[in-house]
C-alpha cells in the first residue's frame, strides 16, 4: 500500500509563519467591524466635514466652497456664543449636581441590606425612560397656573414660580431636569465602585481611628473611587453637553434665547433655515469641543491611583 506523506511547511525559529497566519486572521476578522465602523462614524464624518467648507443648503443642486467662511460667521454670531454660554451653564450645573448627588445616593443604598434593589430600580427609572416623555411630564409640573409644584407653593402662600418664562431661572429649570434624570446612572456606576472597595481598608483605617462616617469617606471611600468618579465625570459631561430634548419640547430656545443650546441652534440650522453648510460647521465645533473636554478630563485624572 502507498503511504502518501504530506509536505509541511518550514518553520523558522519562533513558528514565525504560524505567527503571520495568525497575525492575518486577526485582521480578517477586525474587517467587518472596522468596515462598519468608517460607513457609521467615520465616512459620515468626513462628509460633514466637507460640507463644512460649503456653501450648501438642503436640497440645492448647485453650491460652490466658501473656505473658512463659516467658522468665521460662527465666531462672530451672537446667537453661537449664547447658546455655547447657555450649554456651558447647564453642563456646569448638571454635571456637579449628578455627580454629588449620585455619590451621596450610591453610599446610602449601598448600605440599605435588602431594599437596596428596590432603591437601584426607583432611582433607575428616570434613566430608562425617554427625556420627551419626561420633559412634557415635567412641563406640566412646574406650569406656573395648573402644575401641582406651583399648586403647593402658593398653598404655603409663597408668589407662583413661572420657571419656563422666566429668563433668569429657565436654564437651571432645565438643569434640574437634567440632574433628576442623570443622577440614578451616576448612582449605579458609584454602587459598582463601593462594591470594590476592599472592607479590609475600613478596617484597617477604624484601627488608626478614622472610624467616623466623615473619617471612612474622606480618607478611604472617596480616595478608592477616585477612578469611578473619573469615568462618571467624564460621561456625565458628554451626556449634559448633548441636551436636546427638553429645550426642544418646554422651552423652543426661549424666553428671550435663554435656553437656547448648541445642538437646538444645530437643529434650527438644519432643518429649519436649511443652512446645511452652516450647521455642518457648527458639528464640527461641537465634535471638537466634545473632545477636548475629554481629553482635558483625562489628562487632569492621570493622577488618579486606579487600585
Amino acid at each position: 500500500m502507498t503511504s502518501f506523506q504530506i509536505s509541511q511547511p518550514t518553520l523558522k525559529a519562533g513558528g514565525r509563519p504560524q505567527k503571520m497566519i495568525g497575525i492575518n486572521l486577526a485582521y480578517l476578522f477586525a474587517l467587518p467591524a472596522a468596515a462598519l465602523l468608517a460607513v457609521v462614524i467615520l465616512a459620515p464624518l468626513a462628509i460633514v466635514t466637507a460640507l463644512s467648507f460649503t456653501d450648501y443648503t438642503l436640497g440645492a443642486t448647485e453650491w460652490s466652497g466658501v473656505g473658512m467662511r463659516n467658522y468665521g460667521e460662527l465666531l462672530h454670531d451672537k446667537v453661537f456664543v449664547n447658546a455655547l454660554s447657555n450649554t456651558a451653564l447647564y453642563v456646569t450645573v448638571v454635571v456637579s449636581m449628578s455627580v454629588l448627588l449620585g455619590l451621596i445616593l450610591a453610599i446610602l443604598v449601598h448600605d440599605s441590606g435588602r431594599l437596596r434593589r428596590v432603591y437601584e430600580v426607583i432611582f433607575f427609572l428616570p434613566v430608562a425612560s425617554t427625556m420627551v416623555a419626561l420633559g412634557l411630564v415635567w412641563k406640566f409640573m412646574l406650569h406656573s397656573r395648573i402644575g401641582p409644584v406651583n399648586e403647593l407653593i402658593a398653598a404655603l402662600g409663597f408668589p407662583r414660580i413661572d420657571f419656563f418664562n422666566n429668563p433668569s431661572i429657565a436654564i437651571f429649570a432645565l438643569a434640574a431636569i437634567g440632574v433628576w434624570h442623570l443622577v440614578g446612572f451616576d448612582m449605579i456606576l458609584f454602587l459598582a465602585g463601593l462594591t470594590g472597595i476592599p472592607r479590609d481598608l475600613y478596617q484597617a483605617a477604624a484601627i488608626d481611628g478614622a472610624d467616623g462616617f466623615w473619617d471612612r469617606l474622606f480618607r478611604v471611600t472617596w480616595p478608592m473611587l477616585g477612578p469611578t468618579t473619573v469615568f462618571v465625570t467624564i460621561t456625565s459631561s458628554i451626556t449634559a453637553f448633548q441636551v436636546f430634548d427638553t429645550v426642544a419640547v418646554i422651552t423652543h430656545g426661549g424666553p428671550g434665547g435663554s435656553t437656547e443650546v448648541i445642538l437646538y441652534q444645530l437643529y434650527q440650522a438644519s432643518f429649519q433655515y436649511f443652512e446645511t453648510g452652516y450647521a455642518s460647521a457648527l458639528t464640527v465645533i461641537f465634535l471638537l469641543i466634545m473632545m477636548a473636554i475629554s481629553v482635558v478630563q483625562i489628562f487632569a485624572a492621570r493622577g488618579v491611583h486606579y487600585s
